[in-house]
């Protein structure tokens, strides 16, 4: 059977959706706190990029992400543009309350697909956050979409291996809830391409009604090798971030997540629509660093598009 991606022609291949994590998983391990103004030109400016979805920020306690304690203020100051989804973390139900208050097109609940890593980052086993999600998708009925993100789908680096049905389990028990968005996360990056290939097959022949991201990190420079397996086998939703900025606080030897505008100059490259302009993309990619003090990892920003041309050496 041949694989979406290895087919001539360009007609018939499904447009890839890109999710803009940055404003969120990036910022909120960053030492310096943005300031909300420049969080808000910089989604208003996303917005204008042709990414599908934003995930803005984290309704979560500021004791918690001090990084994102502004997240009334930056979801209530942006410019909502037609045809891009606006997201919001929520680690309970009182998140979800403030960020349905602000009127988010998704929430996006996290737990983990190991035992150890649940403990660590959100110090409650699995079974209490379905129980916790089970209480979200009722208070949020109609009112947005819901997401849920399954962290350590690929690995835990405090547990090691975490088995295909082990995951599946998880992802059964969320579709159970009437969760119909389910993101794969490579919560430490350490997913490689024939792990990627095999669980996406898995979970996509199994629920084909369910619209699956890949969420990976390039903490093992995996990263675009992952997205490429798993557009492979028919993945069209994946979460990035701008600049490669991200990583988690609570796993040990976590980098930055798999870097947006490089992963557009793939999937573009390959003749691929993203709808994304990577142009405009590598432009805020390039102001980064004075948002965020530091030099960034992306490398398309740094060497150009592979369009690039130079003039002749005189």
């Amino acid at each position: 059977m041949t694989h979406p991606s290895h087919t001539h022609s360009t007609e018939t291949l499904a447009p890839l959706h890109i999710h803009e994590v940055c404003v969120r998983d990036g910022f909120q391990i960053e030492p310096v706190f943005v300031p909300t103004e420049r969080k808000i030109e910089l989604v208003n400016a996303l917005s204008r990029s042709g990414v599908a979805k934003i995930e803005v920020t984290s309704f979560s306690s500021p004791k918690a992400i001090p990084a994102l304690a502004d997240a009334e203020a930056v979801m209530r100051g942006i410019e909502r543009v037609a045809g891009v989804e606006y997201a919001a973390l929520v680690p309970n139900v009182r998140g979800a309350e403030r960020a349905l208050a602000c009127a988010v097109d998704e929430l996006n609940l996290v737990m983990s697909a190991s035992a150890s890593h649940s403990q660590a980052n959100l110090r409650m086993t699995r079974e209490q956050s379905l129980a916790q999600f089970a209480e979200i998708v009722a208070a949020a009925a109609g009112q947005a979409a819901i997401n849920a993100s399954l962290s350590t789908a690929f690995g835990c680096p405090f547990d090691g291996d975490v088995p295909a049905d082990e995951v599946l389990h998880w992802a059964a028990r969320l579709i159970d809830l009437g969760i119909t968005r389910i993101a794969l996360c490579d919560t430490t990056g350490m997913a490689n391409p024939a792990q990627v290939r095999r669980l996406f097959h898995a979970v996509t022949e199994r629920w084909p009604e369910v619209t699956f991201t890949a969420h990976f990190h390039d903490t093992r420079a995996m990263g675009l090798a992952n997205a490429l397996a798993a557009l492979d086998v028919g993945i069209t939703h994946f979460d990035a971030s701008l600049g490669g900025l991200g990583g988690c606080p609570f796993a040990p030897g976590a980098s930055g997540n798999v870097c947006t505008e490089d992963m557009v100059h793939m999937f573009e490259a390959m003749g691929r629509d993203t709808g994304v302009d990577l142009d405009r993309l590598l432009t805020l990619a390039r102001q980064l660093p004075d948002i965020v003090g530091h030099p960034v990892p992306g490398q398309v920003m740094k060497a150009g598009p592979a369009t690039r041309r130079y003039s002749l050496p005189g």
